[in-house]
């Protein structure tokens, strides 16, 4: 699954993190950092690290950990990056389809990403473990009710004109 030169393939089965605001500026319904280790079914652990608060280093990386040693993702990449950045070969990837007239097809790695950073969520703000089955079978619904321009957010401003956060230990994912 996640051997040398292979692209990970699978999603992980849990989830656990920690995060929180620092900052209890006007910003919305989100924290300003995040730490999630993610399991994958074979034991590897990947650590995904984020912090947007003004003044401080500001970063998102991942660091992936196997039985074949570790690495960090997206400051080095993996074997297979002629870029040696995940967030550049993406671009390159999509270059050469175009130009080589190739079919590329990301959906599924975008729909694995998307749901893995959902569920990396969903453990920092409870302060839970999440399974990647619960997530996908009990997980909150995010979005508005009725999907149109015109429809009303699912998280708005209090009367003293702050959104609502999740607290970890309240929050349920």
């Amino acid at each position: 699954m996640c051997k040398d030169g292979d692209v990970q393939k699978a999603h992980p089965v849990e989830a656990n993190g920690m995060g929180g605001r620092g900052n209890r500026g006007n910003y919305g319904d989100i924290f300003d950092h995040h730490f999630v280790e993610f399991t994958y079914a074979d034991g590897t652990k990947m650590y995904s690290q984020s912090r947007h608060q003004p003044g401080t280093w500001d970063a998102v990386s991942e660091f992936v950990h196997g039985s074949k040693g570790s690495r960090g993702v997206a400051t080095g990449g993996g074997p297979n990056l002629e870029s040696g950045n995940p967030y550049v070969q993406e671009h390159v990837d999509l270059i050469k389809a175009i130009t080589s007239g190739d079919k590329l097809n990301e959906g599924w790695f975008g729909a694995i990403s998307s749901m893995t950073a959902v569920m990396g969520r969903m453990a920092t703000y409870s302060g839970l473990v999440v399974k990647w089955d619960d997530a996908i079978a009990k997980g909150p619904q995010e979005s508005p009710e009725r999907i149109a321009w015109d429809a009303a957010p699912r998280h708005v401003p209090g009367p003293d004109g702050f959104y609502p956060f999740p607290i970890p230990g309240q929050y349920k994912p």
